[in-house]
């Protein structure tokens, strides 16, 4: 006789539909969600020194000088709205400042990586990698090597800041060695690499958010207070972004927004690069997407309070400047 073995998650899924059946809509809400907020773990991770499981998700947060490690394991970690820090195995970040006017972690040693799926102006989000500050500028895909200090930006812009004080710009497709004492210049390198687990991790936890993205922002079309903003999806037991626009990831997974793409849910496509991809949005062809500017009610770069238990609070000024 085969023998079927039932995976925990498919367990976690049921039980959140049967909450959703019998409580209605959202169930299992977590802890209200703010900058340094546990989105993921596997394998073992610690959160000063205290052992997280999964339940620990979306509800252990990283406040100001708490420290992260990974051993045999990664974690995902919310910062602002938009934006996942992952971080790799065997490395450690500590958060400086947990603030929505100012979001910075210090990479001790490891590797991480940024997914930057939003970002205003407001928002300054900075990573220390070897006593050198690197400013997120745009939307895209980040990389950082504490073992060998260095950013690599796959797509995207990002400021390094120079002993001077003054900041030097790296585009994508273009990384940079983090030594203060050697000059400081950003050189090309393949950003299309087939053996960087962290950046082939972070492709496959897109491509979740994007499932989970796919699957909540029609529920929460229905919920009053919406902004856009991080959301609590049940049966990805993780929070995913919901905004106004639909826009692809750095990896090309597709999100869509509050109310679903014209209101139609269904498998459907975009174009990214030269590929046709599976965006889960809606029966009509959308091909390419929109930058999301988003809205916010009041300052831009705040995460929403209410239904699923988002961010709140404003923009903050861009630092360093």
């Amino acid at each position: 006789m085969r023998a079927w073995r039932i995976k925990r998650t498919t367990v976690i899924g049921i039980a959140a539909l049967l909450a959703v059946w019998l409580l209605g809509w959202p169930a299992f809400a977590a802890e209200p969600a703010h900058p340094g907020m546990v989105n993921y773990i596997e394998g073992t991770v610690r959160l000063d020194g205290s052992q997280l499981n999964n339940q620990s998700v979306g509800s252990s947060a990283m406040n100001a000088g708490d420290r992260l490690t990974t051993a045999n394991g990664r974690a995902e970690v919310l910062l602002t709205p938009g934006i996942y820090l992952r971080v790799g195995d065997r490395s450690a970040v500590k958060m400086i400042s947990p603030d929505l006017a100012k979001t910075q972690v210090d990479l001790e040693h490891g590797r991480a990586g940024v997914e930057v799926d939003q970002i205003f102006p407001q928002n300054c989000v900075q990573v220390i990698d070897g006593g050198v500050t690197t400013q997120l500028i745009k939307t895209g895909y980040y990389e950082f090597d504490a073992n060998t200090p260095e950013v690599q930006v796959f797509k995207g812009r990002a400021e390094v800041e120079l002993p001077n004080e003054k900041w030097k710009a790296v585009k994508g497709h273009h990384e940079m060695a983090l030594v203060e004492e050697s000059p400081m210049k950003a050189v090309s390198f393949n950003a299309r690499p087939s053996n960087d687990e962290l950046y082939n991790w972070s492709s496959l936890r897109s491509q979740y958010l994007a499932e989970a993205n796919n699957q909540i922002a029609g529920q929460y079309a229905y919920a009053s207070g919406f902004y856009p903003g991080w959301y609590w999806d049940p049966w990805a037991w993780d929070y995913t972004f919901v905004g106004w626009n639909p826009f692809f990831s750095p990896f090309g997974w597709g999100f869509y927004p509050w109310g679903g793409f014209m209101g139609v849910w269904g498998p459907g496509w975009g174009f990214h690069g030269h590929r046709v991809i599976y965006g889960f949005h809606g029966h009509a062809i959308h091909p390419g997407f929109h930058e999301t500017g988003g809205f916010y009610g009041g300052a831009a770069g705040g995460f929403h309070g209410g239904v699923a238990g988002g961010f709140q609070g404003g923009g903050g000024m861009r630092g360093g400047r």
